[in-house]
């Protein structure tokens, strides 16, 4: 189909042209970009949704000249004139239309433009809050406009995909329950309920299950979701995920299906996702990345140096394991001729994670011949250690001269959790390439989690995330021992996607609710029309939630989600455009029976 059938200003679009329409009489519309006076020629860059195409004005062809003096850049016009070959000396290979130029015989002015507050055009060094505030500029840029396009036909792949698998996709409600689990709330006054509130939806999850409940079987929904919460460079407060669930199905069920979409999904960016991805556990993900969503493409890998720790004179290490710890460590080739203004900035990073300080040891490359290997260390601690000892360390670690090693000794979940942050710190101080894509799963995360501010248990994933069958029996007695049927979807050390199994017998939902620390009283007024559900017949359901800002944002290789998202806030979840969040009238807080406080 030609992208002008429905357009009587135009007869073609900066894509369609090429040399073999050389000769051919051609209407086109768009903005006004780079205007070059040659005296004797005006050359005129004009831009619309599909690219650049080159426009020359000769005094001697037509009346259009005189007017091409005047517009200037973003003006609105509308051209006709001949397509003609460029001499070869001034082909533009960085453009499609770089063989071509429009001789024009005839422009219009469609519309003015104030002088823009910054360059249209790729590349530009302009704040992200200029940007931010003139977002439908910052828009007409092609490299933004390319993302959103990008945008634009994987959110169609995701749903062909899905409905040609025999999913339906439904629209669930925005203004729905507050819920008091998880991020908090962004609540709605209800003026016909005095006192009373909605809130906007974290995610689909109680109506998704319900659509199983009610007999669809296979659910999906491209979701608007919205989470109250602190911002980072892969947050907003509003964003859209890809939902989907599945009635009677496995784990590995709704895995399969999950890689099969993602498959079809990635073949807009021409990437063959290799099937099956690669599994690891939660506890194999932390115990070797120190995180639950590693990025693969490099190692520095964490390595548990305990047995040797516990037998040093060291003790601050050999005490760590004997007190229910660990002492771990990462070996990072090429770290030990740094200066020592780099180990400090480390030290400082650990410290700012709730460590008491990181201990390193650096092998030199210049010290690499002294015959003692307490001569060929710098380090603070070298000199705790025997020369043995410091020998198996070596060994045990695979250290070389020109290496650093940093230690932890803690805490196991503390030391993962430190030295997962060094890891990553490490590998942007040492610059080592992360290119391509390295997706994989982690599974079988703990059901609960310890609230330790509130000094209680909380989710894990969810409140209805279904338990290991073997471990229904210590959801009372051993919290911290039960797995769930949980999966998340990771790339590139961001999770673009979570999802579990769901709990669907309502006694088994009260039990977990109940060690959360949900009454039975509270549980039914909190979550009454799911239990109800739950006890009419509820198949065995599953299902997943995949994040479409952030594979979009890895898959246009940029660094945050506000890049990938029209119409995006900032860091304080204000909209600088729009100047939301606002104020309202007197008038509106009395209809809704508000005051400010």
């Amino acid at each position: 189909m030609l992208d002008c059938k429905y357009s009587s200003i135009r007869t073609h679009v900066a894509k369609q042209l090429d040399r073999e329409l050389e000769g051919q009489e051609v209407t086109l519309a768009g903005w006004v970009g780079k205007r070059r006076d040659h005296g004797g020629l005006i050359f005129i860059d004009l831009r619309d949704r599909t690219g650049i195409v080159q426009l020359t004005f000769d005094p001697e062809i037509g009346s259009a000249f005189a007017l091409a003096e005047a517009v200037r850049p973003e003006w609105v016009v509308e051209v006709t004139g001949t397509v003609r070959l460029r001499p070869e000396d001034a082909v533009n290979p960085h453009i499609p239309t770089g063989e071509i130029e429009v001789i024009v015989s005839q422009l219009s002015v469609l519309n003015i433009s104030k002088t823009p507050p910054f360059e249209i055009e790729d590349g530009i060094d302009t704040d992200d809050a200029v940007r931010m505030k003139w977002r439908f500029l910052d828009i007409r840029r092609p490299e933004v406009s390319k993302i959103l396009k990008l945008r634009s036909r994987v959110t169609a792949a995701f749903r062909n995909s899905l409905s040609d698998k025999g999913f339906i996709e439904v629209e669930t409600p925005i203004l729905t329950k507050s819920t008091p689990e998880g991020a908090r709330d962004f609540i709605v006054p209800a003026r016909q309920n005095p006192g009373k509130f909605y809130a906007l939806p974290q995610s689909p999850q109680l109506f998704k299950q319900l659509t199983m409940i009610g007999g669809l079987e296979r659910y999906f929904q491209i979701a608007r979701c919205f989470r109250d919460e602190d911002l980072r460079a892969d947050r907003q407060p509003e964003f859209t995920q890809v939902d989907l669930e599945m009635s009677f199905v496995t784990q590995d069920d709704v895995m399969n299906l999950t890689e099969d979409v993602l498959a079809e999904v990635m073949k807009v960016v021409d990437y063959d996702l290799p099937q099956p991805l690669r599994r690891i556990t939660y506890a194999e993900a932390m115990n070797t990345y120190g995180c639950d969503r590693p990025d693969t493409r490099f190692d520095l890998l964490l390595q548990d140096i305990s047995d040797w720790a516990s037998t040093t004179s060291f003790k601050v290490f050999a005490q760590a394991p004997s007190n229910g710890g660990v002492v771990k460590a990462i070996c990072a080739k090429g770290a030990g001729d740094w200066s020592r203004s780099k180990y400090d900035a480390l030290n400082k990073k650990a410290i700012d994670a709730g460590a008491a300080g990181l201990a390193w040891m650096a092998f030199p490359t210049d010290a690499a011949g002294a015959d003692d290997i307490v001569a060929q260390i710098k380090s603070p601690i070298a000199k705790f250690f025997t020369a043995e000892e410091l020998e198996a360390l070596k060994a045990n670690t695979g250290a070389e001269a020109g290496d650093a090693l940093f230690f932890a000794a803690c805490e196991r979940d503390l030391a993962n959790e430190v030295l997962g942050i060094i890891r990553l710190e490490l590998a942007d101080m040492l610059e080592i390439p992360r290119e391509g894509f390295d997706p994989l799963w982690v599974v079988d995360f703990p059901l609960f989690m310890r609230d330790e501010e509130g000094d209680r248990w909380a989710a894990n994933h969810h409140p209805f995330t279904r338990p290991f069958d073997e471990h229904l029996g210590n959801i009372e007695k051993d919290p911290a021992s039960v797995l769930s049927y949980s999966y998340d979807l990771i790339l590139n050390g961001y999770e673009i996607g979570g999802g579990t199994l769901r709990i669907h017998d309502a006694d088994l939902q009260l039990r977990v609710l109940a060690q959360l620390g949900h009454e039975l009283e509270q549980a039914r007024e909190e979550f009454g029309f799911l239990l109800d559900a739950l006890s009419y017949g509820a198949p065995p359901h599953g299902g997943i939630a995949l994040g479409l800002d952030r594979l979009i944002m890895i898959l246009a290789g940029r660094d945050s989600i506000r890049d990938v998202i029209a119409f995006p806030k900032t860091s304080s979840g204000a909209d600088l455009m729009t100047e939301a969040p606002s104020e309202v009238t007197l008038k509106q807080l009395k209809e809704t029976h508000l005051r400010i406080a």
